[in-house]
């Protein structure tokens, strides 16, 4: 009898975590999207092929998750493995960022429409364009893509005002055209 019910209780809990094979599932149905995930981030194809491997490795092998919260494990897997395979440190500018250009980050970005051409991105530094993509177009906090770049959530916000305004001056923005963009997801 308790035999049984411990049984239960380890089917019914196996249920709540996502399995090896969701995450073959994840990353196969959403294939086009991490591959896209992991080339933003690396700007290589070489690299990109291996952060993303190496992300569904991490996850099949990887510790138990949740398995609501198993697409969002993969995008972190493929940030991490990035991150590891570039080391993007914040700039050292020497022109120090104004406040006014802080307050412009929110003009910047509805100015972009949501829309990114990828050249565009990929013309970013390394560190301006990890902070980018982890935080307007995935949504990242401030604070999680400070602590997994390792540095300040200042870093954080003075790579994301760098970026959103080359993008905005970027002559790659230009919309007249029909080229492939990335959306930032609302």
């Amino acid at each position: 009898m308790i035999e049984q019910a411990h049984t239960q209780v380890r089917e019914k809990e196996a249920n709540i975590y996502a399995s090896h094979e969701d995450f073959r599932a994840i990353f196969n149905e959403d294939l086009k999207e991490l591959y896209q995930l992991s080339f933003l981030l690396t700007h290589d194809a070489a690299k990109a092929e291996r952060c993303f491997v190496s992300g569904l490795e991490d996850c099949v092998s990887g510790n138990r998750v949740f398995r609501e919260w198993a697409r969002s494990w993969a995008k972190r897997a493929i940030v991490q493995n990035a991150i590891r395979e570039l080391k993007p440190r914040p700039s050292q500018s020497n022109l120090p960022l104004s406040r006014a250009m802080f307050s412009d980050v929110d003009q910047h970005s509805r100015g972009l429409g949501g829309y990114f051409e990828i050249d565009a991105v990929l013309q970013l530094a390394d560190f301006d364009r990890f902070v980018f993509v982890m935080s307007v177009l995935e949504h990242y906090l401030e604070h999680d893509c400070a602590l997994l770049l390792g540095c300040s959530v200042r870093d954080i916000r003075e790579g994301r005002a760098r970026a959103l305004k080359e993008l905005a001056d970027s002559p790659l923005m230009d919309r007249s055209d029909n080229q492939l963009f990335v959306q930032g997801k609302k």
